[in-house]
């Protein structure tokens, strides 16, 4: 029996200028309107859906504690959320319930919350926060794709839906897709000939670029000394600012830095020194965090946070098996009837690929951005500050400051 796969990719970055190419396929969801659908309210204490955030924190805290290594790492769990919520709109059964198990919450629920959390995501010239997610299926006649399967991501995920032969030609598509969506900073994801076998292609783009509320000046730049995860020293330029935004876990301690109008924050917290990275990622709790970072104390914090930038990518089909999905990813066990069917074999998930890029210098998240500089004045203190140096591997998010959904997480165990 000839096996068919499909293909799901989150692929995540924050954003810089691009000459893409154009997508040259047809988008079939072109003209087709979404059905009407009223955002629930994301903060009704009355709702079920108050614990959402709280779940996709858990679901991230797991997906990275499994994925971890000691190299520097930024995964979106935002990103993997949407691309496996989609998924999970075409399994039936036990994959389903593997799917919403690992995800923390069913799948309808989930649907309504991220439509919402999109619709909420702030947005300005200096922050911008996107989403973007496709479906690729191949042109042939023994596949067929269930009209309620697209319909329910195009009314949720407003997903653009392509239905092409899967060549070379399809192979430029859908990275010039990929090149459009991360505006030029991931150009491709595809390398190789699109697998005979493949029938499928889900994938989901998160950009984000902000510039800070305050920028560093040059006299704020200075070298220091990293110490890595593997005890080498580097020397490297440090940024240094004050904070009033104090993070304290029962494990470590912290700072919240804000970026232009206070939509979104980089939050930065350093292990106890007994602490590796790895203990300290086992140790967090999802709820007590999103807690930790929404009380933050109005404390006088001086910070020294080292520049940095890298890319990361990752194949997630190991973990998310080890997260309990397993019936996914198996050719004999997988049910994606409610996606659709193939004469040609059972539709299962062959692989999942994550890629990110992440730059933090002293003007935002982005090289040569432009940036607004805003003088505060304030009280004489009395008593002394606390001092975060993160001059040693430290775990750091993206938030909203909103519902402190984590958008990025990440680890800087070395700076090259």
């Amino acid at each position: 029996m000839k096996l068919i796969s499909f293909l799901m990719v989150t692929i995540l970055t924050l954003t810089a200028c691009s000459g893409s190419t154009a997508v040259t396929a047809d988008n079939l969801m072109s003209g087709i309107k979404r059905n009407d659908i009223a955002p629930i309210v994301l903060d009704d204490p009355q709702e079920n859906h108050v614990d959402k955030t709280s779940q996709v924190m858990d679901f991230s805290l797991s997906l990275f504690e499994e994925a971890y290594e000691e190299k520097n790492m930024l995964i979106s769990p935002l990103s993997v959320t949407c691309a496996l919520s989609m998924v999970a709109n075409g399994a039936k059964n036990e994959t389903l319930v593997q799917l919403e198990e690992a995800l923390g919450t069913d799948i309808g629920s989930l649907n309504e919350y991220l439509y919402a959390y999109n619709t909420y995501l702030p947005t300005a010239d200096k922050y911008k926060v996107s989403l973007a997610n496709s479906i690729w299926f191949k042109d042939e006649a023994s596949l067929t794709v269930t009209k309620e399967f697209l319909q329910t991501n195009k009314d949720y995920y407003d997903a653009e839906i392509y239905k092409a032969p899967f060549d070379n030609n399809t192979k430029n598509d859908i990275n010039a897709w990929v090149d459009e969506k991360t505006h030029g900073q991931i150009e491709k994801i595809l390398d190789e000939k699109i697998s005979e076998n493949s029938v499928m292609y889900l994938i989901n783009a998160l950009s984000f670029d902000a510039e800070w509320l305050d920028i560093y000046q040059d006299n704020f730049v200075n070298e220091g000394e990293f110490i890595t995860h593997d005890a080498k020293k580097r020397t490297v330029d440090f940024m240094y600012s004050t904070e009033y935004s104090y993070i304290e876990l029962p494990t470590a301690i912290g700072f919240s830095k804000p970026y232009a109008d206070e939509k979104y924050s980089f939050v930065g917290l350093l292990p106890d020194k007994e602490l590796t990275i790895e203990e300290f990622i086992s140790s967090l709790d999802g709820q007590v965090l999103i807690e930790a970072v929404k009380n933050k104390q109005d404390e006088k914090v001086q910070v020294f946070m080292p520049k940095f930038s890298f890319d990361y990518d990752t194949e997630l089909s190991g973990i998310l098996k080890k997260m309990g999905i397993t019936d996914a990813f198996d050719m004999n066990a997988a049910n994606f009837s409610a996606l659709g069917q193939s004469t040609n074999g059972n539709i299962f998930i062959n692989r999942v690929i994550h890629k990110t890029k992440i730059e933090v210098n002293e003007k935002g998240t982005k090289a040569g951005a432009i940036t607004a500089i805003e003088m505060k004045s304030g009280s004489v203190e009395l008593n002394e500050p606390k001092i975060i140096n993160l001059n040693r591997p430290f775990f750091f998010m993206l938030v909203d400051n909103e519902f402190s959904m984590p958008i990025f997480i990440g680890v800087l165990n070395d700076i090259p």
